[in-house]
């Protein structure tokens, strides 16, 4: 270490130090008197050319400011120099603090090690430096908190830290010094044995220790007065529940309890817990030590054993033939049963155990964590040693397999004890069944939320493309072809149309669109709708149909089966093209497949019966498997942005189960099993019973039919779609009061003179909606005809509105649509009436 600098020193230093630490040259007194003289001088020269002493004194003031200024400038640039010495001379330092029973470190603000005496390095080596030395973790978060507590207040100090060896205990302090206070010396010294106790070193916790405890053996080491100095981590486990507790100072005697007779147990597992032998081993020999040890320095090393182990317990040494015995006792049970040993090694597993886990025909692997995620690991491990050493308890913990890791599993463990090698039994369950019927009920779930949802959707966009299409139609009315606007409405018309058809789609996929099935044969509607397939295909693909015999007769309604199948083939169509080449097969299938051949498929959702099956497969080169799951789900598609709505697969899985069908899609594969294409597969039961006779269907009926005219009272809450009725019913000469709610509608009636001929009421408005103002209006005018516009679905309505001769027009519907259909139930009704008079005549 340099000599310190006095403090005299340090203020001349200072004084006349330049920055970069170099003494700056000091002016000495001719230089000073040659600077006066040369000032002198220039102010006589001055006077006699100005003749002027007010201009030389002015000089001579300037002069004297300028060379202030400098002298000051020069003085704030020059820094104080604080040491004049050089770096620091490390070698002395060390040997200054070369102690061979002491080591002694030194380390910057950033804990490096920046000197260290020989003991130091022959017991921590030079790549170590404090608090980073070679301890278990408790011992470095203690030296990481010493080495805080220095640096904050000075000094601090650790009493005792043991190695992880276990060999050597520590007394550690750390104090900070330096001129800056930027250092910290650490200071190490060995705790000095206890003298003649050498055997009482044994370092239980390590090895040793462990070893014993695999055996059944636990171990402490205590003093003449019964206080524990030592135990291993079998012994701190079972007798306080963590294994890292040194539970040194304690009485041996408090973890232990006797029953009745006389059999020695561990308190803290009591009765439940196996009985233990103790073994007393003094450590000091008073003849080799010379004179008889005094209470501190005799020990003994205190043997806990089980009672199940060694020849002759409770499994009379037949242990490999009453494991062979008890694997063949449970490879027989349905329930997934395995053993491990007390580290956890399996032992062996049943069938079902092996099925559960994913594992049949391979066998177990070496340990159970091997069955598990990374995650789980650790979690599994320290369950199975918790009840493979402590008392013979049970509990579960929940993993996910490797094989499965989406689903947890509930992994059953208990400990047993006098089977020889066997310490831990595994249950597990074979869930993957009820894990398939949970996802396939989510799934459901899932898909009616977002049915309702799209139900929802359909009812208020349906308001809106009512309110367009009816508007376009009275403006058309005003227009005739070739008119400058008459093209455009015409468009918007045509948009409107199409977005009403989405709507459609998606009341289809939520299985709350208007059916009119039918009993038809398959092979029929496949006959309708493949000429349009064939246009829409092109001429690089191939259209391939075969229909099998006697196929069965299904109810279904033909328009949407169709639409079903045209989404089937224009599917398969993108997905060949999307592959590059354009070119490939799209295949249709039709068969019959008999109750037996269900039952014979394993399926546990497709019901046991009788079903006409329409197949559509094509060389698209298949379906991703993540994206399976996600197939029939509303707006998932895989297209490019604007080429797909995402409810072809939609629509047409709500058709087929509002139907009463079931569909499902996977691919075909090569001999390799790579997929080459998709398969479409629809189950629609064979209707059984009396086939009715098709009926014919009656002409439109057009509004000029019915001049009779009449009043009409109006109930909508959505003032563009009144509005838009409104008008419509005028232009097809009704009298119309238009009202925006249901108690506007039911005051309406109750007015003195009102005498309407029929009630045309929308079906969902706040308040009162419309069936319960239809019911009111019946309790007063039973016959009074009525005529719903709604949204929704017929069918559900009709399902929901115990109403009878109640009518329905669907939303949107165009101006000369509504008009007809008021004209059509005022006839019907004028026509129930007359027949109602000639009755009673």
């Amino acid at each position: 270490m340099s000599e310190p600098i006095s403090r005299g020193q340090k203020r001349n230093a200072a004084q006349i130090a330049e920055p970069d630490g170099h003494l700056a040259p000091q002016p000495s007194s001719t230089m000073l008197m040659m600077l006066a003289g040369g000032i002198l001088a220039s102010t006589m020269v001055l006077f006699f050319a100005t003749a002027s002493w007010l201009v030389a004194l002015v000089f001579v003031l300037a002069v004297a400011v300028l060379l202030g200024s400098v002298l000051v400038f020069d003085r704030m640039r020059a820094a104080p120099v604080e040491d004049l010495s050089a770096s620091p001379d490390w070698t002395v330092t060390v040997a200054a603090i070369e102690n061979d029973g002491e080591a002694i470190a030194i380390t910057d603000r950033a804990n490096r090690l920046v000197c260290a005496n020989g003991f130091f390095i022959d017991s921590f080596g030079s790549a170590a430096a404090p608090p980073a030395l070679p301890f278990e973790r408790e011992g470095l978060e203690a030296l990481a908190r010493l080495a805080r507590n220095a640096w904050r207040e000075g000094a601090g100090a650790i009493e005792a830290l043991a190695a992880p060896d276990g060999g050597i205990e520590w007394d550690i302090s750390a104090s900070r010094a330096g001129r800056s206070e930027d250092h910290l010396v650490w200071r190490l010294r060995p705790v000095p044995r206890v003298a003649g106790a050498s055997l009482g070193a044994l370092d239980l916790s390590g090895p040793f220790g462990k070893m014993l405890s695999r055996a059944g053996i636990e171990t402490a080491i205590t003093t003449a007065d019964g206080v524990i100095r030592a135990v291993s981590a079998g012994f701190a486990e079972r007798a306080s529940g963590d294994e890292r507790a040194t539970l040194a100072g304690q009485d041996f005697v408090s973890f232990l309890r006797i029953d009745e007779r006389e059999r020695i147990f561990f308190a803290r597992e009591g009765r439940g817990g196996t009985p233990q032998t103790l073994v007393d081993v003094p450590l000091i020999d008073p003849a080799i030590q010379g004179a008889q040890p005094g209470p501190d320095e005799a020990t003994s090393l205190m043997l806990l054993i089980d009672s199940g182990v060694g020849i002759g317990s409770g499994w009379d040494g037949a242990s490999q033939a009453g494991v062979a015995q008890l694997d063949a006792l449970l490879g027989q049970l349905p329930l997934g049963l395995a053993m491990t040993d007390r580290d956890g090694r399996f032992l062996f597993g049943n069938e079902a155990f092996l099925r559960a886990v994913g594992r049949e025909g391979r066998g177990l692997p070496a340990f159970p964590t091997d069955l598990v995620v990374r995650e789980d690991k650790a979690a599994l491990s320290d369950a199975v040693r918790r009840h493979g050493r402590g008392p013979t308890t049970s509990g579960d913990v929940a993993v996910r397999l490797a094989n499965s890791p989406e689903e947890p599993v509930s992994l059953g463990l208990a400990g047993v004890r006098g089977l020889g090698e066997a310490a831990v039994l595994l249950s597990l369950a074979d869930s993957s069944q009820e894990n398939q019927l949970r996802r396939q009920v989510a799934q459901a779930t899932k898909m009616q939320a977002v049915g309702q949802l799209a139900g929802g959707v359909a009812h208020d966009f349906n308001n809106v493309l009512t309110a367009i299409i009816g508007t376009c139609d009275l403006m058309l009315l005003r227009h005739i072809p070739g008119d400058s606007d008459y093209d455009d409405i015409q468009q918007i018309r045509a948009n409107s149309n199409r977005a009403a058809s989405l709507t459609r789609q998606l009341l289809a996929f939520s299985r709350q669109q208007t059916l009119r099935p039918e009993v038809i044969q398959l092979p029929d509607v496949v006959s309708e709708v493949s000429p349009l397939i064939k246009r829409l295909l092109g001429e690089k693909i191939t259209y391939y149909v075969q229909h099998d015999r006697n196929l069965g007769p299904v109810r279904a309604d033909p328009q949407q089966l169709e639409q079903v199948i045209m989404n089937l083939a224009v599917n398969a169509r993108d997905a060949i093209q999307s592959r590059g080449s354009g070119s490939g097969r799209i295949s249709l299938y039709t068969r019959h497949l008999h109750a037996t051949e269900v039952v014979q498929l394993g399926s546990e959702v497709l019901p046991a019966a009788d079903y006409t099956v329409l197949i559509v497969q094509d060389t698209g080169g298949g379906i991703p498997p993540h994206v399976l799951p996600k197939l029939f789900e509303p707006f998932f598609t895989t297209k490019e942005q604007g080429k797909g709505t995402g409810l072809g697969l939609s629509t047409a899985y709500g058709i087929v189960k509002q139907s009463g069908g079931f569909i499902f899609a996977d691919n075909i594969t090569d001999k390799q099993g790579h997929p080459v294409g998709a398969r479409f597969t629809v189950y629609l039961p064979v209707h059984r019973g009396e086939v009715p006779k098709k009926r014919d269907i009656p002409a439109p009926l057009v509004s000029s039919e019915w001049s009779a005219g009449g009043k009409v009272l109006l109930v909508e809450d959505e003032d563009m779609v009144r509005a838009v009725a409104e008008r419509a019913l005028v232009r097809a000469g009704y009298e119309v009061r238009a009202c925006a709610s249901g108690e506007e509608g039911l005051a309406a009636i109750a007015e003195p003179g009102a005498a309407f001929d029929i009630v045309v009421s929308d079906v969902v408005m706040p308040g009162m909606d419309g069936p319960a103002m239809v019911r009111a209006i019946r309790a007063q005018l039973p016959a009074m005809p009525v005529l719903f516009m709604s949204g929704y679905a017929e069918e559900q309505l009709r399902r929901d509105i115990d109403i009878p001769d109640m009518h329905f027009i669907p939303k949107p519907f165009s101006v000369a649509a509504i008009g007809d259909k008021v004209g059509a139930v005022l006839r019907q009704a004028r026509a129930d009436q007359t027949e109602v008079e000639a009755a009673g005549r």
